[in-house]
């Protein structure tokens, strides 16, 4: 196993120090943060902070996108089914997964720990669903409940499609 890099040993305050600093740089001019980290006090090599700063780039870039892909489907999906939670879980067991996969050993993290969170999300993941099942099933008995008042008020097929659209929040009556 190759040793640990120089920058995730350093300690904290440097490591934020130096994180700020990879992306005020754009993750680059190395040579200039070789320089900056010397008069920092932080003694680490150049190539060393390349592959600290490829990593963590990586590391932003993917949570940046996850980041993007949750607000583009809490904006894109009304969050009555809990659309956003199945989401996130969905997130959680895939992350959990690329770490199992890309590990060659459970040094960096018990396997316990990774059992615990990909049950912890499998049983999150069942209360989701059946929360989403109850609020279907509710919208449905509100939906009909609706239909049957206004039909008996003796409104048009417009009018009823209209009022359902209004209260139930439904954007579009399927």
């Amino acid at each position: 196993m190759p040793p640990r890099s120089k920058a995730t040993l350093l300690p904290t305050e440097q490591k934020a120090w130096l994180d700020k600093t990879l992306v005020e740089f754009s993750f680059a001019d190395y040579e200039k943060l070789e320089i900056l980290c010397r008069d920092n006090g932080i003694e680490i090599s150049r190539s060393s902070l390349h592959r600290y700063g490829s990593q963590y780039e990586k590391s932003l870039f993917a949570l940046k996108l996850a980041t993007d892909q949750c607000i583009a489907i809490a904006e894109a999906v009304p969050d009555g089914e809990n659309a956003m939670s199945d989401t996130i879980l969905r997130l959680v067991q895939q992350k959990t997964f690329e770490t199992l996969m890309a590990m060659n050993s459970t040094q960096d993290i018990p396997l316990d720990k990774l059992a615990k969170i990909a049950t912890d999300t499998a049983f999150a993941g069942n209360a989701v669903k059946e929360f989403g099942a109850k609020v279907k099933a509710k919208v449905a008995a509100a939906e009909k409940a609706v239909t049957a008042i206004v039909k008996q008020a003796g409104l048009s097929p417009d009018k009823v499609k209209e009022i359902k659209t209004q209260f139930l929040g439904l954007g579009k009556i399927k």
